[in-house]
């Protein structure tokens, strides 16, 4: 396993174009804080230690009263305090762990009357964090018989010249994917490289993150046809993604709030269960791409971040057709994981009144990522940063540590919940750089 860890260490940084990335557009205040261990990450029973800094208009802020709270990820803190800041630094022991996980400190301030505050977790011992999901005995004769199921259906979908997205370079078509014969059927953009030819291009899935919205930006990803490959970025609602954002957000708030959102809808019974659709037009976005002549008959890639990532997963572990998979801090990860009392996978289910009864718990293991890492076979790639508080560091290495193909990781520590765009483009690199 290659174990790239890029330490991005606030101390050591020394461009604008980095600030820009991690800290807040135009804000006044600059927090440094900078683990003693410089890759964030001890040993359980090692205590850590942080140096923090705190800079105004880039001046030093002398004297200043830093409030603080630190625990384990996602869970009460278990300390408070404040500390004074002398020539504008300060060092704090933030404690141990004595079982494997992240713990957090959040740092705060009042200066005129306004709240500022920042935060920094590091690991101990992530290498040996487990899941707290264990697979059901039916697991696979469930997916299979869905599966085979839902190919019985006959492929059947529209395909438009989409002229909004095509440049000199690419070509892009809106796609509508018939499900089933109730009508459902999810949108895509499917991105062709310009004058293709057929049989030359590997072909790339990249599903969406979490939420009821359009395909935003789909220009954002056109390196990946510029370079030859075939990319299909679809939406899992049947939503046509030409309608506006007002419309879209109209629909969010309607059928997609705390109460009633997707991700709960059916949780009950694992036949019932929104996502059961989700998966499974994953594996017939899938047949569509390697039903299309341009594809070089080899390479199936599937690719996203957050709930993106998580569908990258579960379909590299449906579907042994796929050849590569790349997934950013995947969601839907060991979302059971507050029942060992620590943090568990987006979407936070415990946060939500009556979401821990006995049959959801049951349901959400058919649907846990960390049970399909168990079946991938795939060369993997995945990254996460370790201030992501919505798919936390402990849930992505519950996933990493699970899966048992050739993997490859890129962590960057100081990230939340984004990757820069440099660490999009490294993606496109490793992908090809392990195309058959």
């Amino acid at each position: 396993m290659k174990n790239r860890v890029l330490s991005l260490i606030i101390a050591c940084i020394t461009t604008v174009v980095i600030l820009a990335e991690n800290y807040p557009y135009r804000s006044d205040l600059l927090w440094v804080t900078e683990p003693d261990h410089p890759d964030w990450i001890y040993t359980t029973g090692e205590n850590a230690k942080i140096k923090i800094s705190l800079f105004r208009y880039g001046i030093p802020q002398d004297g200043i009263t830093v409030r603080y709270e630190t625990g384990s990820e996602l869970m009460p803190a278990d300390k408070t305090g404040s500390i004074v800041l002398r020539n504008g630094k300060a060092e704090l022991d933030i404690g141990t762990m004595e079982k494997p996980g992240f713990r957090d400190c959040v740092f705060s301030v009042v200066m005129n009357g306004k709240k500022y505050s920042h935060h920094v977790k590091v690991g101990f011992s992530p290498d040996k964090i487990r899941p707290y999901t264990r697979m059901p005995e039916d697991f696979m004769d469930f997916w299979s018989g869905n599966i085979r199921k839902a190919s019985e259906f006959p492929l059947k979908y529209t395909k438009e010249k989409a002229k909004e997205y095509c440049t000199d370079k690419i070509d892009c078509y809106l796609v509508k994917l018939q499900l089933n014969s109730n009508g459902q059927a999810v949108y895509a953009y499917l991105f062709y490289p310009k004058d293709v030819r057929p049989g030359s291009c590997p072909v790339v899935l990249s599903p969406p993150g979490a939420g009821i919205k359009t395909i935003k930006n789909p220009m954002r990803h056109k390196y990946y046809a510029e370079e030859g490959c075939i990319r299909m970025e679809f939406e899992i609602h049947g939503l046509n993604p030409r309608m506006s954002e007002e419309q879209f957000k109209e629909i969010s708030n309607a059928f997609n709030t705390k109460e009633n959102g997707y991700l709960t809808n059916g949780l009950d019974n694992k036949d019932n269960y929104y996502m059961k659709r989700v998966y499974l037009a994953c594996i017939r976005c899938i047949d569509l791409l390697t039903s299309l002549p341009e594809w070089d008959g080899k390479n199936v890639i599937v690719q996203g971040a957050s709930q993106g990532g998580a569908l990258a997963l579960v379909t590299a572990g449906l579907d042994k057709r796929v050849t590569l998979c790349v997934a950013n801090h995947p969601a839907l990860s060991d979302m059971a994981g507050y029942m060992a009392g620590r943090a568990g996978g987006y979407p936070h289910f415990v946060r939500t009144e009556g979401m821990y009864s006995k049959e959801k718990l049951e349901t959400m293991a058919y649907y846990d990522v960390v049970n399909f890492a168990r079946l991938i076979k795939a060369d993997t790639f995945m990254t996460w940063g370790y201030n992501d508080n919505t798919c936390p560091p402990t849930t992505s290495y519950a996933v990493f540590n699970t899966l048992e193909c050739n993997k490859d990781v890129l962590i960057t520590p100081i990230n939340e919940h984004w990757t820069s765009e440099e660490t999009e483009r490294e993606l496109l690199d490793w992908i090809k750089g392990h195309l058959k």
